[in-house]
């Protein structure tokens, strides 16, 4: 899976996000000075699959890109999504997720459960470097 330094303005929520683990975050995210694991993207859209709570933390730190596994969400069948126990909901579709991005009209914490067929890579992106415009 191919790593890209994504611009955070063209990333788009479809989830709120819970404050406590956003602050928990942040903190893990100073104490290594990096990015240790991507966000999963939909490359045509911008639609954050999965590192909501890492895209928060981007806010707060005022970086400009994020490390992006960016997908063909829409087109790749081997992309799983499910709704996490609890949620409030027995199914979800990817058109709702889509939708709730573009719309900007998230959905609950922790509602889409997305399953890639390979693990993310693991990274260290430093906070400068995320912090700069371009490379």
């Amino acid at each position: 899976m191919q790593v890209d330094l994504v611009h955070l303005d063209t990333l788009r929520p479809h989830e709120l996000t819970i404050p406590k683990k956003v602050d928990e975050l942040e903190k893990m995210t100073n104490r290594w000075n990096a990015y240790v694991l991507p966000l999963v993207v939909d490359k045509k859209t911008g639609v954050i699959l999965d590192g909501h709570h890492r895209h928060q933390v981007a806010i707060r730190l005022d970086l400009k890109r994020l490390p992006c596994v960016q997908v063909d969400y829409m087109g790749d069948d081997s992309i799983e999504l499910g709704v996490w126990p609890n949620c409030g909901r027995e199914s979800i579709t990817k058109e709702e997720v889509v939708q709730a991005g573009i719309d900007g009209e998230l959905l609950h914490p922790k509602t889409s459960r997305h399953r890639l067929p390979d693990h993310l890579p693991p990274i260290s992106v430093s906070l400068t470097r995320l912090q700069q415009v371009a490379d």
